[in-house]
């Protein structure tokens, strides 16, 4: 009989492993359920009080936003014109369902078009800008993640493109047919910037170092980089993939690199030596890669980047709202991870009642064969049989 008590015990050693592991999910499903609680009421006490900022702003900030309110329209305006453009599709929608957009199968991943997600300061700046990624990428879609790729566009068995499916099928439904290629961004997939951004700065610009000639020197008429002078909306500066990462990072240091921009041509001409992931400057002059320069007239891109607003939020509005995308981004991982806790809780659960029932009717087997010697040598005797708790 010694082997069969081994194997009891055993067994019995298994089911406690896993009563154990059980008990460890379940402890931290509750401790994720109250970060969740914690997490929902700071967001509430954020909402309350940036609804009385905004509440005690509105009628002034009416009055200042209708030119840049004026200008998004004309750039979304100029979107729609292009008739054949996936970019035109998703602004329609966008358009047409509102909130709405942002949970349809379709296109609830996609963030919005490049030339929608950024603004500057001044036309001529939006003019350089546009004329120096062009209409192709000024038109492409930005995505968060790579299944919202996987949405826009569909394939048959054969590999190729299904006309019923992703945008190609949406186009029709809504009187426009898309047509060629475009092109489409996914945050998560893109490298992002890796270093230090500009303390205190309420856009989160980068810290890039300026750049300087063999003596030295910062190049004359050197104004800054490109990529810290796009204007990006305050809820699109970070948490917009898993690892936190904002637009300017991602997308725009993308788009621009350490793209410089300088005062005159003769200006850039003269930083030449410095010059390594090209430059433009205001009289239109523009390089657009170490030894690759663009020289003739200026060209008009029909797809621009919108004007900024004149004035900006407090600092401390600007702070709660960050907070407040910081709050949201931390409440979507955490209900990731109660999704794997709670997977892991049910499999653990499953094994557990497994166990058991191999324990129970093990022990029902070695009853039986206690029973059937005790019977055949004539003895009586007793087995004790210890109910076990019920594991739901």
């Amino acid at each position: 009989m010694r082997p069969k008590i081994l194997s009891y015990e055993k067994l019995q050693d298994e089911l406690q492993k896993l009563a154990l592991k059980v008990k460890h999910h379940e402890d931290n499903m509750k401790f994720l359920k109250t970060q969740m609680d914690n997490i929902d009421e700071s967001i509430l006490d954020m909402q309350v009080n940036l609804g009385k900022y905004h509440s005690s702003s509105a009628a002034l900030e009416q009055n200042n936003d209708v030119s840049a309110m004026q200008s998004e329209q004309q750039t979304v305006g100029k979107i729609l014109q292009q008739e054949k453009a996936a970019a035109g599709i998703i602004c329609q929608m966008k358009i047409r369902h509102g909130l709405q957009a942002s949970k349809l199968q379709l296109t609830k991943d996609v963030l919005g078009i490049v030339a929608t997600l950024g603004k500057v300061n001044d036309d001529n700046l939006s003019r350089l800008f546009s004329e120096y990624l062009g209409l192709e990428t000024m038109l492409a879609i930005v995505c968060k993640t790579y299944e919202g790729i996987k949405a826009l566009e569909k394939y048959d068995k054969e590999g190729m493109i299904d006309q019923n499916a992703g945008l190609h099928g949406l186009g029709p439904s809504i009187g426009r047919l898309l047509n060629g290629r475009f092109l489409v961004f996914c945050l998560e997939n893109l490298r992002p910037y890796i270093g230090e951004f500009v303390p205190e700065d309420p856009q989160k610009k980068l810290a890039l170092l300026k750049p300087r000639l063999p003596n030295g020197e910062i190049p004359r008429g050197f104004i800054g980089f490109a990529v810290n002078m796009i204007n990006v909306d305050h809820m699109h500066l970070s948490c917009l993939t898993p690892n936190g990462h904002g637009l300017r990072e991602t997308l725009f240091y993308t788009l621009f690199s350490r793209l410089q921009v300088y005062k005159t041509r003769a200006d850039m001409q003269s930083a030449l030596p410095c010059v390594s992931d090209g430059a433009i400057s205001l009289d239109g002059g523009m390089i657009k890669s170490s030894g690759l320069f663009n020289l003739g007239d200026r060209k008009d891109v029909e797809v621009k980047f919108p004007i900024s607003p004149g004035i900006s939020k407090p600092a401390d509005v600007i702070e709660i709202e960050e907070k407040l995308k910081l709050m949201n981004w931390q409440k979507e991982r955490l209900e990731e991870d109660v999704q794997r806790e709670e997977a892991l809780l049910n499999n653990a659960k499953n094994l557990f009642n497994i166990q058991k029932q191999e324990l129970v009717k093990y022990l029902g087997e070695t009853a039986s064969h206690i029973k059937q010697a005790q019977s055949m040598a004539g003895r009586t005797g007793t087995f004790r049989l210890e109910l076990l708790p019920n594991m739901t």
